[in-house]
């Protein structure tokens, strides 16, 4: 029985999947984002997330741990320059994991999984996000003036439907065929 036994195996035998999580790790550092099947990307969730928490801590101890991982020097180096001081605030949740459908061979669920603190696009968008501020009932003089404009508006558009409603004649409604049920 495997009763409580969470972990996924990929169909995979340990020392692939070591590999192929290596491999990956590796590939989502230098290039911040890859396309992978979700199962895949749950399973490099794991894997990878403890390694970036590692690498908060400049030591050769955690570039050792590091390395032992990911067997690749310039990507170690990528994590501990480049990747580390981007998330050096974040608490966790290093890596997103963007649902894109599924493939076309074998129906697989895909995924774009990415860097959180690298997406360019997204930070920008966040970046101009104006603050709210609570309005007041007292308001100036010129809100006032919008909504009676935005209020006269709405009437003239109902007020045209009811005219395009009148325009139809007692001769019109009686030649119309009868609606059968």
């Amino acid at each position: 029985m495997r009763h409580g036994k969470k972990f996924n195996h990929l169909g995979r035998t340990a020392s692939h999947r070591s590999a192929m999580l290596s491999n990956m790790a590796s590939s989502l550092i230098l290039h911040k984002r890859i396309n992978t099947t979700l199962a895949k990307a749950k399973a490099l969730r794991k894997y990878v997330e403890p390694l970036i928490t590692k690498s908060k801590e400049d030591t050769t101890h955690s570039r050792r741990v590091a390395f032992s991982y990911l067997q690749d020097k310039t990507t170690v180096h990528e994590l501990f320059s480049t990747v580390a001081e981007k998330i050096s605030a974040r608490p966790g949740g290093y890596t997103r994991i963007i649902r894109l459908g599924t493939r076309q061979g074998d129906n697989a669920e895909m995924c774009m999984m990415e860097l959180v603190d690298f997406n360019e696009l997204l930070l920008a968008e966040t970046g101009d996000v104006k603050a709210k501020t609570r309005r007041s009932r007292r308001g100036s003089g010129s809100k006032k003036s919008e909504d009676q404009e935005v209020v006269a508006k709405n009437v003239e558009v109902i007020e045209d439907a009811v005219v395009v409603e009148e325009s139809k004649t007692e001769e019109d409604i009686s030649t119309e065929e009868p609606k059968k049920d």
